[in-house]
């Protein structure tokens, strides 16, 4: 939103400067993007007088001139035809920067004379693209600031431009008018009371306007009136310097007029030729194909159900985005139809994001203008218009009913200091509210029609804090709720997150941050994809709904990294996954994948593919970090996404701790994902918390007796597995062995049937071992093998 100081002024008595008012705009919100000021150029040339001036003797288009400055006489070679003698001219002397040359004078010599500076012309000063001769001012004094001149004779040249940044919430912020309020309000002035038009009906308007019923929520209410006589032409030079100030073209006076009102009052209308319609206006919905001419002068194809304006002819415009080139003004137009209306922002929105149009009564009307302020802009365009075109004015025509938007919320002066911190007196919070337009009846404020952003008790407040500056807020430190030594601020679950996180990353895995929703069919890979979790508004075709597993994520972000060539890859991430869509049905886990291989390509063969044993490590690695049981079983009631062979779980009994192994060469085909992936997930919430509670690791547990360990290998059919063997020696006396682990796997042995071979350590706590104890564990780790897996003693 673009305006002049001076066009500021033209609502608010003011005193402020431009610093002045540029920092409180910010401070309302209303943050300032750029100001532009002519005169901050401008402030090093001064007025100077030439007393004499003569023909250059070595060239026939210069003259020699001495010129009066502040500090003396001065010669001067200047090449203007018009430089002659007793004329006051702007002096810019060396070391002076001239905009509009991009040059910083120097002294320098022209045909081999001197100059000290020159006159300058205001395509130089960049004040006009005049440059046939240098500024003559019919008075000033020498050493005057030009600057200061210009101020006291012609201060639209150095008027300032000010451009703020409007967010969607303040639609009355797109006048002038809406932001002298608030800076009314604020203290900066007083706002200036709105001009009021004098219009006497000559004749009833020979153009009607009607609303179609299908359209009527769209457009709910249509006025016009028709102004017969006019003269059309140029706009006057102040409105066209004003329009050009903020960057739009000056093109005729009557559409000139329409673009300074909805600048200047947020009021967007628009003026038809009526000798140009034929009939009456009707609102009505477009026909699908039905083609347009805009002012724009290309032709759109409305989407049908979009609002337009149409004539006997067809469709003249589409309703608050753009006017149609056939039925508008032009320089010979007489007689106008004036149009005001208000259109609903939804469907405003819809229509210009169809058809691609970005105009400045789109822009307002899908934001919200003030409903009740149609008809009094209406008049106050039809008396401008009068005064600057002429023309004798209709009845005014209307069809529908302005939206009723009355409400008012209660006040509380309480409310205030509780929510924003601020103590300001009740007396302030109730006169704030008025100059902003608030009517107070009692405790309760009626909203104004313009503020549409204003929906409850708390609006109040921010509006209240808002013009008193939050700038005024004080750090101060909360209350403690209890003495003594406030408790942590983490709970324990939140700390073991932490530290997970912490352990992954220091394994050597990237942190990635994926999106909780995914598509159906990724879900579906991961036993989701239900009606429970889909999204009912999704925000793309690949986001509709909540994901089942952190998995698919992290694949997809690996299938990405692969196709640009990033083929070892080490991820993680944390986060919920969602089992349904109730919420106890939620969950926090981490998860890391590995692909690709171990290591970097080396001469000394140490880069391999990563396998299960990497995702098992790095798991149990977290595991431990974060306070997990040190002994786990190992099961193998996998999810339907884990290789059927080649994964496990870490459980303890029924409760599943964590997951690791490959993933199913079928999900990486769905996912897109090349070669082999393993992966690890943690189940967070699932790790039991240690019963005693302390503030300090508990001592380390070692035995200074000697350790034994003692080798068995056993031949067992070829569908045991080596863990179920492993599991059942560990088993046979479970206070004396440590672990066991398994060293060797032979196969091919008589009958397809294999060999395991495993160690198991023997810790003693209280006494050493002897032979015939030893020995005794054995036979037991024997006798458990044979009848979990009917494997034997190999001999």
């Amino acid at each position: 939103m673009k305006f002049t100081l001076s066009w500021l002024k033209e609502h608010l008595d003011t005193t402020a400067t431009l610093d002045q008012i540029a920092e409180a705009l910010t401070d309302l919100g209303l943050e300032v993007e750029e100001v532009s000021d002519p005169a901050a150029r401008l402030g090093a040339f001064t007025l100077a007088r030439v007393i004499h001036a003569e023909q250059h003797p070595d060239a026939d288009r210069l003259k020699l001139c001495r010129v009066l400055t502040d500090e003396g006489e001065k010669q001067i070679v200047c090449g203007a035809p018009n430089a002659r003698e007793g004329i006051t001219v702007v002096l810019a002397k060396p070391g002076d920067y001239v905009p509009g040359i991009d040059v910083t004078l120097g002294v320098g010599k022209i045909r081999g004379i001197e100059s000290h500076g020159m006159m300058a012309s205001e395509r130089e000063l960049e004040l006009s693209d005049e440059h046939d001769g240098i500024i003559e001012l019919p008075s000033g004094e020498v050493g005057q600031k030009f600057v200061d001149w210009l101020a006291e004779n012609a201060p639209e040249k150095i008027d300032p431009m000010i451009d703020i940044a409007i967010t969607p919430n303040r639609p009355d912020a797109l006048g002038v008018r809406g932001i002298a309020r608030d800076l009314a309000a604020r203290g900066l002035g007083r706002l200036k009371p709105l001009r009021e038009a004098s219009i006497t009906p000559g004749f009833p308007s020979p153009v009607g306007v009607t609303i179609a019923p299908e359209v009527a929520a769209k457009a709910p209410f249509f006025s016009g009136r028709v102004l017969r006589g006019v003269r059309n032409g140029p706009s006057p030079a102040w409105l066209q310097k004003r329009l050009t100030a903020i960057g739009l073209r000056p093109i005729n006076l009557l559409v000139d007029i329409t673009n300074f009102f909805t600048y200047d009052l947020n009021r967007p209308l628009h003026v038809f030729d009526t000798k140009k319609i034929s009939g009456d206006l009707t609102l009505r919905a477009a026909r699908e194909g039905e083609e347009i001419l805009a002012l724009d002068d290309k032709t759109y194809r409305m989407p049908a159900g979009a609002v337009v304006i149409c004539d006997e002819n067809g469709a003249e415009s589409i309703a608050g985005v753009m006017g149609g080139a056939a039925t508008g003004s032009q320089e010979d137009t007489t007689d106008v139809f004036i149009e005001a209306a208000y259109f609903d922002p939804v469907s405003t929105a819809a229509t210009g994001r169809a058809l691609k149009i970005n105009s400045d009564a789109r822009y307002r009307f899908e934001r919200g203008i003030d409903p009740e302020f149609t008809l009094q802009g209406l008049d106050l365009a039809t008396q401008m218009v009068m005064d600057l075109c002429g023309g004798e004015p209709s009845e005014v025509v209307t069809a529908g009913a302005i939206p009723d938007t009355a409400r008012a919320y209660r006040l509380d002066p309480s409310r205030t200091a509780s929510l924003v911190g601020l103590d300001i007196p009740e007396a302030t919070q109730r006169a704030t509210l008025e100059a902003l337009g608030f009517r107070l009846e009692g405790d309760m404020a009626h909203v104004p029609s313009w503020r549409p952003d204003v929906q409850g008790e708390a609006d109040l407040v921010e509006e209240i804090a808002r013009i008193a500056s939050l700038t005024g807020l004080e750090g101060k430190p909360l209350p403690r709720l209890k003495p003594g030594v406030p408790k942590p601020v983490l709970t324990p679950l939140q700390l073991r997150e932490s530290v997970a996180r912490r352990q992954t990353a220091a394994l050597g895995y990237n942190e990635c941050v994926t999106y909780s929703f995914i598509d159906q069919a990724a879900a579906e890979l991961f036993g989701g994809g239900g009606d429970a979790v889909r999204v009912e508004n999704p925000i793309s075709s690949e986001m509709t709904h909540l994901r089942p597993d952190l998995l698919p994520g992290l694949l997809a972000a690996a299938a990405r990294n692969q196709a640009r060539g990033f083929a070892d890859l080490a991820l993680f991430e944390m986060g919920p996954v969602f089992a349904g869509g109730e919420p106890g049905e939620q969950a926090t886990q981490l998860t890391g994948l590995l692909v690709g291989a171990t290591a970097p390509r080396d001469p000394f063969g140490t880069r391999r593919k990563v396998d299960i044993y990497d995702a098992k490590a790095d798991a149990e690695a977290v595991l431990a970090a974060i306070g997990a049981p040190a002994k786990a079983q190992i099961n193998r009631k996998l999810d339907g996404w884990w290789h059927p062979g080649r994964a496990g779980n870490i459980a303890l009994g029924s409760n599943v701790l964590a997951t690791f192994g490959e993933i199913h060469p079928r999900v990486l085909r769905e996912l897109d994902v090349k070669g082999t992936a393993v992966a690890f997930t943690i189940r967070i919430a699932n790790i039991p918390f240690p019963k005693a509670k302390a503030a300090t690791r508990s001592a380390l547990d070692i035995s200074e007796l000697q350790a034994v360990e003692r080798d068995f290998a056993f031949v067992v059919d070829p569908q045991v597995e080596a863990l179920s063997l492993v599991n059942a020696a560990a088993g046979a006396d479970k206070a004396l062995i440590e672990r066991v682990t398994v060293f060797d796997q032979f196969t091919g042995l008589e009958g397809g049937r294999k060999s395991i071979a495993i160690t198991a350590r023997l810790q003693p706590r209280d006494k050493t071992l002897t032979d015939a104890e030893i020995e005794a564990v054995s036979q037991k780790i024997i006798d458990k093998v044979q009848k979990a897996t009917g494997g034997i003693l190999r001999g």
